[in-house]
């Protein structure tokens, strides 16, 4: 059965989008930040990107927070920066891709945000990602079959999200103009 291109929980909050932080989850390349930027500007919202706050908070990249401390460290950090970047209000917020996946972060977007699943496929991802020497978890084997391993793990928890957008080899004008779209209608209340 194919998938709607856009899908919106029927137990989101009552509270419209536009008072809540809009919250991008997904996977490494699936153009959380490209998106995100590109919202905020359309919505005249200010941007939070929860990787650059958290090496911010720490002093150090990613990478050097991985290698040094190990995940978990980053994690933990993770997860106060986007408690706090969800209580500062209204913005748009891109996540790492893998804090959707702690449940008390995911809690605390349900809570407090409008969550969008920005879907793309991992051969896509890949293409977006190959390149790219800032993702430690594409630093070992094969990073397409890790992205397909990722999808599997992660999809199923992604699929929690108030919004869930495909996304794939389009731009990111045509992402934002399904975000946006659904977004509207959700204040309007119709879908």
């Amino acid at each position: 059965m194919a998938e709607a291109p856009v899908n919106l929980r029927s137990e989101a909050s009552e509270q419209p989008a536009a008072v809540r932080p809009v919250v991008l989850v997904g996977l490494m390349g699936a153009g959380k930040s490209c998106v995100g930027r590109m919202l905020a500007k359309n919505l005249d919202l200010p941007f939070r990107d929860s990787d650059e706050e958290v090496e911010k908070a720490a002093g150090c990249s990613i990478p050097d927070i991985f290698e040094m401390y190990g995940e978990p460290a980053f994690r933990d950090c993770e997860k106060r920066v986007i408690q706090r970047m969800l209580d500062e209000g209204p913005a748009i917020i891109a996540t790492g891709g893998g804090a959707f996946m702690d449940p008390d972060t995911r809690a605390a977007i349900h809570e407090k945000g409008t969550s969008v699943w920005l879907r793309v496929a991992p051969e896509v991802l890949h293409k977006r990602t190959r390149k790219s020497k800032g993702r430690p978890l594409l630093q070992n084997g094969d990073p397409l079959e890790t992205l397909r391993k990722l999808a599997d793990v992660r999809y199923p928890v992604y699929g929690e999200a108030d919004i869930i957008v495909e996304s794939g080899d389009e731009g990111a004008e045509s992402t934002v103009a399904k975000v946006l779209a659904v977004l509207r209608s959700a204040e309007t209340g119709t879908n």
